[in-house]
Parts: C-alpha cells; structure tokens; sequence
C-alpha cells in the first residue's frame, strides 16, 4: 500500500540500475559501492572534507558552544562545542535536479 509520496531508490534496486547501465555483476557493484563509501568517510574523518565529483562535498565543522532553551520547562542550558558532518551540494547538481527560475 502506497501513501502516494515517491520513495528513495533502495540499495538493492540501485544495484540493479548501475549493473545493467554498465554491463557488470551486482557483486562488482556493491564492492565498489562498499569501498566508494569507506573512503568517503575515512577520508572526511582524516582531512575534515571528502568531495563527490558531479555531485557535492562531505565537510567536518566545528560548531560553538552555545546558549539553549529546554523546551518542556523553559530552563536555559549549555550546548557544548561539537564536531558535526554536513554534506553542500554543488551548485550544478541543485540545479540539475530543480532548475533555477527565469
């Protein structure tokens, strides 16, 4: 039963896809996937960014500590300083997907 919303392509299925698109086993496929993804992240992890050409760039940031509010009682707290990965599309893929208005 669908809910009428789009879903994302499963792993499973985006085997299939790249397989057939470039004539190899889903085995060949999903070891490359599995390595691609390694790299991706120990690379983020080792240099602070890691860049997906065509598409967009894993980075490392460092946020500040911060003022916060506890939402049930109102009370102000401290957020502490913390390391976050954020992940900025490329400006050509953004409007590869949604075309800028004219």
């Amino acid at each position: 039963m669908t809910n009428g919303k789009p879903t994302p392509i499963k792993k499973a299925q985006l085997l299939a896809e790249l397989s057939t698109a470039l004539e190899i086993s889903k085995k060949d496929v999903a070891a490359f996937l599995d390595a691609f993804v390694d790299l991706a992240y120990k690379e983020t992890k080792k240099n602070g960014a890691f860049i997906i050409p065509g598409v967009g760039k894993l980075v490392l940031r460092r946020t500040k500590k911060r003022k916060g509010r506890n939402p049930a009682t109102g009370a102000e707290i401290d957020i502490p300083a913390k390391t976050v990965v954020r992940f900025s599309l490329f400006k050509a893929c953004k409007e590869a997907i949604v075309p800028p208005k004219k």
